[in-house]
């Protein structure tokens, strides 16, 4: 015999076989095997590798395929084993395959009520050990050999022989590695297809005389190698070159796989649907078996994509494959997901916390500015975020899957009160609208009066003419439709349409002042109030499921805007005073009284309170200082304590951006700080432990404290952190023009506590570095004394003469 590197380059010489070598004692006798053989190497190109990394064990009975030969040459990788008994070949496939399901009854294959396909995914997702079973290994296990392990409800078909085998050994002993169950099952479609796999030449090499010659004769014929006439002589001038066959053949393959690519993309739009449709389904039954297969999973998940209605089995088959259900593409998904809602809340449920998420760190900026705010994005930019756009790619045309989102968002407004959720609702209407889907739009009752609605949010202003539209929308609502309302409220809802409305009843004031009107003679007034009750009743109304319009407060028209129009008047005197020349100036002072009407409708009314505080900002971003102390004390205590919500902290921390002067007097900052915005602080300072001054009578001194009684620990720590947050944002922008003394005693009163979170805790670590910086900016006090004058003596100079 000659080693396997006496022959490279040559071609070894043909081998006799030797006389059998006796086996030694003690060692089971088979009369059919022969011992192992040496033989040369075989000149196939990555052959030997990939079928030596399959291991799919061998073990075939006579007839089979697999099985022992009496030859006397074996490839190099083959042992001799025990022979298996008749009867397992290529048509014991199946019937292992059947085993492996009746071993596994609640397997993916199996189907029973225990299978993915029929049960809930939440469940599946929670980590049942049935469903999270590889599928691989379970369609391996009818394909190991007669020594593998099998289930409880199989029997080893060889003897004790075949269980002996080497430990470690790969492809021979009847235990197949991970790897090679799955390649195993990778290129199993093939023989469905009779296409010659690796195991076909497998068989052929175990089982010939030659090997050379059986490798050239697979070589040669037809169904082996591209059907090209020229080819016979290119592919043995690329052997000259030193070009690998695999490396031939793969691009070959490459090629021909995006021809056909592009001709199923090509049959899904040429011809009659009927015709087509009939072409792809045809193909996927064809090709549907080697789904599996790296190299074609495209082209099947191709055919799958163009399909409309892809078949209920191969739909639950790739549902059963977490691969394969994450390589289709969304067109297939959209079908799963129509008919497993909890597999699409899955889906849908990181996108809708990556939006909240967004949302909130928006409005926790540390950019203070009144141009660049939460509500500066247009609707349009805003609807071109991620998250929107997944979700209307998600939805497609699809009503039913648009209808689950809508109550995936009814359902967690309803849970959170989140009213972020009331945004995402009409952006992702407004979207599928900017792609014309018309399958949607034109079924959602709610269409036109969003689109309408949000014309006026890009203007920020509800004029006369799209105020009439809008209430002719309410107004058409009909009789056993009213369950219309909770959508339209929860549109309504949404924080850019209440900041447009209420932006619109201010302004709407501020013209009945200079028309000398009062509120209930305006029309469109008594609109945008109906429109803001009704937007900020859309919780009550979904809890209670009670759909009717809430009823407009008398009072709110008759006492409540008239005491805004009073401020208002109250402002333009008090201007005009001050332009007045001095010796027709009278002493006049601002007013500081606060009407208790008005503090009272801030803590009883919900709408008064959102227009009221509304008002607050429009004061503060004219930069009137005067109106806005006045006005302070009164946030306090407010229905549902919005003064201290996320949305107006962030725009009044914007507008006070504007006032950056004022800081630097104590009576403006322990009004703002001790009056308002520390009253709601975790620590609940009182005005002692964070005003310098002294000065008795400072608006709202004293308040926290008196808070603090009268709330229980747990609800004073948890109710405001995201105040702290906000003011701690405040000072990062305004801490250089905060007065030194006050400035201290803030730091002290915003330190975090234990129970704190990590977002106040990294805002107060940045605002200790910005106060060192500013610490090292300041002269010392040697620098900071004068120097003395220097006294030179003046040099004479002679007077002229005297002409």
């Amino acid at each position: 015999y000659e080693s396997p590197e006496a022959g490279r380059g040559t071609p070894p010489p043909v081998l006799h076989p030797p006389p059998p070598v006796p086996p030694p004692q003690g060692a089971p006798r088979h009369s059919a095997l022969p011992p192992r053989q040496p033989c040369s190497p075989l000149p196939v190109n990555g052959c030997k590798r990939r079928e030596a990394g399959r291991g799919r064990a061998g073990g075939r009975g006579p007839g089979g395929r697999g099985g022992a030969s009496s030859t006397p040459c074996a490839s190099s990788w083959h042992r001799p084993r025990a022979p298996s008994p008749p009867g397992e070949g290529r048509g014991a496939v199946a019937g292992n395959l059947c085993g492996a399901a009746a071993a596994f009854p609640g397997s993916r294959l199996a189907g029973g009520p225990g299978s993915c396909a029929g049960r809930k995914w939440a469940a599946a997702v929670r980590g049942d050990p049935r469903c999270g079973r590889n599928l691989a290994e379970l369609e391996g296990a009818g394909e190991r050999s007669s020594g593998g392990p099998r289930g409880p409800g199989e029997r080893t078909a060889a003897g004790p022989a075949a269980s002996a085998a080497v430990p470690g050994e790969r492809g021979g002993d009847g235990a197949p590695s991970r790897i090679g169950a799955g390649a195993s099952a990778m290129f199993a479609g093939l023989q469905d297809l009779g296409v010659a796999n690796g195991e076909d030449l497998k068989e052929t090499l175990t089982n010939c005389t030659e090997p050379l010659k059986a490798i050239e004769q697979f070589q040669v014929e037809p169904e082996n190698g591209v059907l090209l006439p020229s080819l016979q002589s290119a592919l043995p001038f690329l052997d000259l070159h030193g070009t690998p066959r695999l490396e031939f053949h793969q691009s070959v393959f490459d090629e021909l796989r995006d021809k056909l690519l592009e001709r199923v993309s090509a049959i899904a739009t040429e011809g009659k649907a009927e015709e087509r449709y009939k072409k792809l389904e045809d193909l996927l039954e064809k090709s549907f078996s080697l789904v599996k297969m790296p190299s074609l999973q495209p082209v099947v998940m191709c055919v799958m994509k163009h399909l409309p209605k892809v078949p209920e089995k191969k739909l639950k088959l790739v549902m059963a494959d977490k691969e394969l259900y994450r390589a289709c593409a969304v067109e297939v998904k959209r079908q799963i997901w129509q008919d497993n809602q909890a597999l699409f809340g899955d889906e849908v449920s990181p996108l809708l916390k990556q939006y909240i998420v967004e949302k909130e760190s928006a409005l926790f900026s540390t950019e203070l500015s009144v141009l660049h705010n939460f509500f500066s994005p247009s609707p349009k930019t805003r609807r071109q975020g991620e998250v929107v756009q997944r979700l209307t790619r998600m939805v497609g045309r699809n009503v039913k899957l648009y209808d689950m989102v809508l109550q995936f968002l009814r359902t967690l407004f309803l849970r959170t009160r989140n009213v972020h959720y009331c945004t995402l609702r009409a952006e992702l209407l407004m979207s599928l609208h900017d792609l014309d889907v018309g399958d949607i739009c034109s079924v959602d009752p709610c269409h036109k009066f969003t689109w309408c609605l949000d014309a006026c949010i890009r203007e920020r202003f509800v004029d006369s003419k799209r105020a009439r539209e809008l209430q002719g929308f309410l107004d058409g609502v009909k009789k056993g439709q009213e369950q219309v309302l909770g959508d339209l409220s929860m549109i309504l809802c949404d924080p850019f349409a209440i900041n447009t409305l209420s932006l619109s009843t201010v302004r709407h004031l501020q013209e009945l002042v200079g028309q000398e009107l009062l509120p209930r003679d305006s029309p469109d007034l008594l609109l945008l109030l109906r429109l803001l009750a009704l937007g900020q009743g859309a919780w009550d109304m979904i809890d209670s499921q009670v759909f009717k319009e809430p009823k407009m407060e008398v009072e709110l028209v008759t006492r409540f805007l008239p005491t805004l129009m009073s401020f208002v008047v109250d402002d333009h005197a008090f201007n005009v005073d001050q332009k007045l020349p001095a010796e027709e100036k009278a002493p006049v002072s601002y007013p500081s009284a606060l009407p208790e009407t008005f503090t009272k409708f801030l803590q009883e009314q919900r709408v008064a309170c959102e227009v009221g505080l509304y008002y607050v900002l429009h004061i503060t971003k004219q930069r009137n200082k005067n109106a806005l102390l006045r006005l302070l004390p009164g946030l306090v205590e407010t229905f549902s304590d919005l003064a201290f919500g996320d949305i107006f902290l962030h725009l009044l921390t914007g507008n006070l951006a504007l006032l950056a002067d004022e800081f630097a007097l104590e009576d403006f900052c322990s009004s703002l700080f001790d009056g308002f915005l520390l009253t709601a602080s975790p620590r609940c300072p009182s005005s002692q432990s964070t005003s310098q001054s002294g000065a008795p009578g400072t608006a709202g001194e004293g308040v926290g404290g008196q808070l603090c009684s009268r709330l229980q620990p747990s609800a004073a720590s948890s109710r405001k952190e995201n105040v702290q947050r906000h003011v701690l944002r405040l000072l990062l922008h305004l801490h250089h023009r905060v007065a030194p003394s006050k400035l201290e005693a803030l730091q002290k009163a915003l330190e975090p506590t234990g129970q704190s979170g990590e977002a106040v805790k990294e805002l107060y670590s940045q605002l200790g570095e910005k106060l060192e910086q500013l610490d090292r900016r300041k002269p010392s006090p040697a620098q900071a004394t004068e120097t003395p004058a220097l006294e030179l003596p003046l040099p004479s100079v002679p007077a002229p003469a005297v002409l």
